[in-house]
């Protein structure tokens, strides 16, 4: 798949798990867990120690999950984005999108390398908030920024 095939599916699916949610409400997951929310999917959070985050139910792992997911978006710092992704594996989770914008974002090589190894298709940057309708302006022109410089990830 190509990128813009890649986004297409990912915002095709029914049930995403967000990992990174944040109690204090100011992270990207927060922000993309409502934004996913508000186009029909259904969300549910993973974090270690929340019950509940934005109204979103969350969970200490994947494998505490209540329903199979149809994918994975994480948020988190890459050393833990490794971790989650380990556990897609385990759980036989077929997607995942690591969030990046700007700088380091939650993209890990060897993260990116598990996913291929293991047949998940993976997203290695950019933002759903990007391609997810209606887009904002600032998303559109942090889409804009990212495809002139060569921002946005390059898909095998």
């Amino acid at each position: 798949m190509n990128f813009d095939e890649a986004v297409a599916d990912f915002l095709a699916q029914k049930k995403i798990a967000v990992a990174g949610l944040s109690r204090k409400g100011d992270n990207p997951g927060n922000h993309i867990a409502k934004k996913l929310a508000g186009s029909g999917m259904e969300i549910f959070g993973v974090h270690p120690s929340a019950d509940k985050i934005d109204g979103f139910p969350c969970f200490p792992d994947l494998a505490s999950l209540p329903a199979k997911v149809d994918g994975v978006m994480i948020t988190t710092h890459p050393k833990i984005t490794e971790k989650i992704v380990e556990d897609c594996v385990v759980s036989g989770i077929p997607r995942v999108w690591l969030h990046r914008s700007f700088g380091e974002g939650s993209v890990s090589e060897k993260a990116v390398e598990i996913c291929k190894q293991n047949n998940i298709a993976v997203i290695a940057g950019g933002c759903p908030m990007m391609f997810a309708p209606p887009v904002d302006i600032v998303h559109k022109c942090m889409c804009w920024i990212l495809k002139k410089t060569g921002g946005l990830p390059k898909m095998d």
